[in-house]
């Protein structure tokens, strides 16, 4: 499950745009172009991450590719590329190139990143610590066959039992139900 699929609310950020003033505006928007400079830092830890879980024998792993959209998917290119009327002379809105790069690169590049390496972690989280608090339901999308401690019988003997039978963590329970 993607974190807005989860969301009760929504947030209100259209209707105050307007009322927020140029001043604050002018600094908040290239704001959102220093999170760039940790992409990099982003991409070790999901490729560390992946690596470590493939070392210790995780199989059936989702890539990158797979939280990224298809190029072919996207509604636009270069070629009809929509922009806005500028609010200034030299505003970037009225770049079509800004529009490719924001909306074809950079926003589904860090979505996909981020929301791969959550899936990955929330892998990492239910094969070493599978032990229920409340938000567990939440890792449902980084379900395992089995966790650390499923592996030896004296150590599973030692959870708890719903820790023990959490389909999350335990392929087993859903086997059984099957049956």
């Amino acid at each position: 499950m993607k974190a807005c699929n989860s969301c009760a609310h929504r947030v209100a950020i259209g209707r105050n745009y307007r009322n927020v003033p140029v001043w604050k505006r002018a600094i908040g928007v290239p704001l959102i172009y220093l999170p760039i400079l940790t992409l990099p830092f982003v991409f070790a830890s999901a490729y560390l991450t992946y690596l470590h879980l493939r070392l210790i024998g995780a199989k059936d792993l989702k890539t990158l590719s797979d939280f990224l959209p298809a190029r072919s998917t996207h509604r636009y290119n270069l070629k009809n590329q929509i922009t806005m009327d500028p609010s200034f002379k030299l505003s970037p809105s009225q770049s079509k190139l800004y529009w490719i790069f924001n909306c074809t690169w950079y926003c589904p590049l860090s979505v996909g990143l981020f929301e791969w390496h959550t899936y990955m972690v929330k892998i990492v989280e239910n094969w070493w610590c599978p032990f229920g608090h409340e938000k567990k339901e939440n890792y449902k999308n980084g379900a395992i066959d089995k966790s650390f401690w499923h592996i030896y019988q004296h150590d599973e003997d030692k959870l708890n039992t719903e820790d023990r039978v959490n389909p999350i963590w335990n392929d087993e329970v859903e086997k059984e139900k099957s049956e």
